[in-house]
């Protein structure tokens, strides 16, 4: 486990080669994910790998018993123990990331991903892509998109719902009919069909939802996790909640100003 000594081709002075060895678990139906990644991070970092490898369950346990750890990759470098994959990231002075940790990037990731979808629709259509049909599209493929993501796991989404919606608090089937009728506006309201149906379903839904959000956030300042991109992300109840909500009933009023023949914007936007 010591270091190597090499010879700089420059200098002939010699230098010392990093080294780090590695047990990681490789069987024939299962390779380690974190053995993979720990090793990439090592060579990334410059370290000479020597990349032991457990073949067998029992081997496995075998070398946990005798190095007293409970999990698989374990990381040496010198004559230390550095320990499994997030040990070795902190080593090497990287950020580990905090599951419990309130973060924002789901949902960042969202709607980057629909609005470019939306603009590549757009583009396909119109040979533009920046269009009011863009706008709309996005609006639409996001409701699509966040209600697939409920829609993984319904339950989870339900009970996590339940903690702020008002409508769902008195009416508890709501909080499982939500991310269909999510859905289904959604889906009429990329194709620009039934509106009659599509428009009075986001307005409701997106109404009660802004109301509930604001009553929870803002005036009795509670912190909550948002359903609103499922019932396991840690995505904080806020501003970025009130805006999809938001975003739903100005779709549904501007369908609705368009199905009435009312002027509105209509074309390229640039």
């Amino acid at each position: 486990m010591s270091a190597t000594t090499i010879l700089s081709p420059a200098s002939s002075r010699p230098m010392v080669a990093k080294k780090a060895v590695i047990h990681r678990m490789v069987m024939p139906h299962h390779t380690c994910p974190y053995g993979l990644k720990a090793k990439h991070l090592l060579k990334r970092a410059g370290y000479e790998v020597e990349d032991h490898h457990l073949t067998t369950r029992e081997q496995t346990d075998a070398f946990k018993a005798q190095h007293g750890v409970a999990t698989t990759p374990q990381i040496f470098i010198g004559d230390e123990r550095v320990g499994g994959y997030d040990d070795l990231r902190r080593f090497l002075g990287k950020p580990v990331a905090d599951p419990k940790a309130t973060s924002y990037r789901p949902i960042i990731a969202l709607f980057a991903m629909t609005a470019l979808m939306a603009m590549a629709a757009s583009y396909a259509v119109t040979g533009s892509v920046f269009t009011v049909r863009a706008a709309e599209w996005f609006i639409g493929f996001s409701m699509v998109v966040l209600a697939l993501l409920k829609l993984q796991n319904i339950e989870s989404f339900a009970t996590m719902f339940l903690n702020y919606d008002l409508l769902a608090k008195r009416w508890v089937p709501y909080s499982y009919i939500y991310p269909f009728a999510e859905g289904l506006a959604g889906v009429l309201m990329v194709a620009g069909a039934l509106t009659w149906l599509s428009v009075p379903i986001a307005l409701f839904i997106g109404s009660v939802g802004a109301v509930s959000v604001f009553k929870a956030v803002y005036i009795d300042r509670r912190e909550l996790k948002c359903a609103c991109v499922g019932g396991s992300s840690n995505v904080p109840l806020g501003f970025i909640s009130l805006t999809e909500n938001l975003m739903m009933v100005a779709m549904a009023v501007w369908m609705a100003l368009a199905a009435f023949g009312l002027p509105i914007v209509t074309g390229h936007v640039m």
